[in-house]
């Protein structure tokens, strides 16, 4: 039976321990507020990073990144945003919005992979 939760949760858990070994030091997992969630906050080379995480078994509804779409960024945005607030980070914190693609077992991460919207 196929469970699109817990196959979200354990792309998840392979997305943090990729981020991890690439020097990532995460911060919140699955933060959610009325505008949205964000899978993982983190720091990374003085950045604090928003990322999502896409997966896809195969490319017949695309590659996981084309998941990521305008609506999809102004949640991240919003939801973004409302995090710093909540912790109360200075707006002039670096911050900046990465991917993790996992298309079937392969991985790949996109830096800045967009801008704030808001």
């Amino acid at each position: 039976m196929y469970n699109k939760r817990s196959v979200g949760a354990r792309q998840e858990q392979i997305a943090v321990e990729y981020l991890e070994k690439q020097g990532y030091v995460i911060l919140e997992r699955n933060f959610r507020c009325r505008t949205g969630e964000i899978d993982i906050i983190a720091k990374e080379s003085g950045y604090l990073s928003f990322i999502e995480v896409k997966y896809r078994r195969n490319t017949a509804k695309g590659f996981p990144q084309e998941a990521v779409d305008p609506h999809k960024i102004r949640q991240i945005s919003y939801t973004a945003r409302y995090y710093m607030l909540k912790k109360r980070i200075p707006t002039d914190t670096p911050c900046r919005f990465d991917v993790v693609n996992i298309l079937d077992r392969d991985l790949s991460l996109i830096q800045n992979a967009f801008e704030a919207v808001f």
